[in-house]
């Protein structure tokens, strides 16, 4: 029976990864990947010989109805990101909604991502949270932080290193300087780091050491 695999990749160490994500990354037809390059170093650690084809944010449109068209012929494909899970602020959603309207069998693998270790290790309350992804980068920015500002919930977001700084800084604008935040960078790879604090006092520990690697901020609710 066709079935379409979403399957996490490391989002570092490269032992992250599932016996199962291994082994079925080895039986599926295709293997769809954001960056083929990427995942070709994955797939040498591993000894995994699959066809790997591109699909990511700027092709996905033109390229989804192929891959719909192979699967409903009966074939297994494997989605696959760069790092973590597909769909969660990567590439996959739109394939998962066809083949969801089609009929086609999706399984999702659980895995490697960056929020749950970031939220459990922020020492901030996690029963409750809300994943915000990436903030706008203009339009609607502020809109957005302005709707979150009676949020009691602890909050979760991606954000690149060279918008952490502008970040912090609505954050205490939106927020308060006394808000509990806590940024972890680089999760899972060698110089992986948590800093936690007020608003105020991560902005000024970033303001000196100038933000590198991958971030996941997670913000405290309004008390």
């Amino acid at each position: 029976m066709s079935k379409l695999y979403i399957i996490p990749t490391p989002i570092g160490n490269l032992e992250d990864i599932t016996l199962r994500a291994i082994r079925l990354l080895k039986e599926v037809a295709l293997v769809l990947a954001e960056d083929t390059r990427v995942s070709k170093k994955l797939f040498s650690h591993y000894n995994i010989v699959a066809q790997l084809k591109p699909f990511h944010a700027h092709n996905e449109h033109r390229v989804l109805l192929r891959y719909i068209k192979m699967l409903k012929e009966g074939n297994k494909i494997a989605l696959i990101s760069d790092a973590g899970t597909p769909a969660i602020s990567d590439p996959g959603f739109l394939l998962v909604r066809e083949c969801v309207k089609e009929g086609i069998e999706v399984l999702c693998l659980p895995g490697a991502t960056a929020l749950i270790p970031a939220l459990v290790n922020s020492g901030l309350p996690n029963e409750k949270f809300v994943f915000e992804g990436f903030l706008p980068v203009k339009k609607g920015r502020k809109a957005r932080l302005k709707a979150l500002k009676e949020e009691n919930r602890t909050m979760v977001f991606y954000e690149s290193p060279h918008r952490v700084l502008k970040t912090l800084v609505n954050f205490i604008e939106f927020f308060g300087p006394e808000r509990k935040v806590s940024i972890s960078r680089e999760i899972s790879k060698v110089f992986e780091q948590t800093v936690r604090g007020k608003t105020s006092e991560v902005l000024s520990y970033f303001e000196d050491k100038k933000p590198k690697g991958e971030f996941v901020i997670i913000l405290e609710g309004k008390k």
